[in-house]
């Protein structure tokens, strides 16, 4: 089986997230998560993606979420090959969100 992910719009993103289960992670650098990021949104890093990983629904759609929607694209293609099923890519990253959908980010 190949691994794979799709990329996806904030406006079909938001459409997944209200359908719920939906995990939503966050690889920027932890000083930009801290300054605003997604609603419910995860922030993963080197040293938290192997407990997340353990600890994860892997049969969840997972949306992967970057600054710009680019290098998300990579860590959708990782964690597909981990096991996950249901992985995106959020074109237009966190930028695109908090232009799109203001009231569904937090800091």
């Amino acid at each position: 089986m190949t691994a794979s992910f799709t990329r996806i719009s904030a406006n079909d993103a938001k459409n997944l997230i209200e359908q719920g289960k939906s995990q939503i992670i966050d690889i920027r650098d932890v000083m930009s998560f801290q300054s605003g990021h997604m609603t419910a949104a995860t922030h993963i890093d080197n040293q938290s993606i192997e407990p997340f990983m353990d600890q994860s629904d892997k049969k969840s759609p997972l949306i992967v979420c970057c600054y710009h929607g680019n290098s998300s694209q990579n860590a959708a293609h990782y964690f597909s090959e981990q096991g996950f099923e249901d992985v995106y890519s959020l074109d237009g990253g966190y930028e695109e969100w908090k232009v799109t959908f203001p009231a569904d980010c937090e800091a």
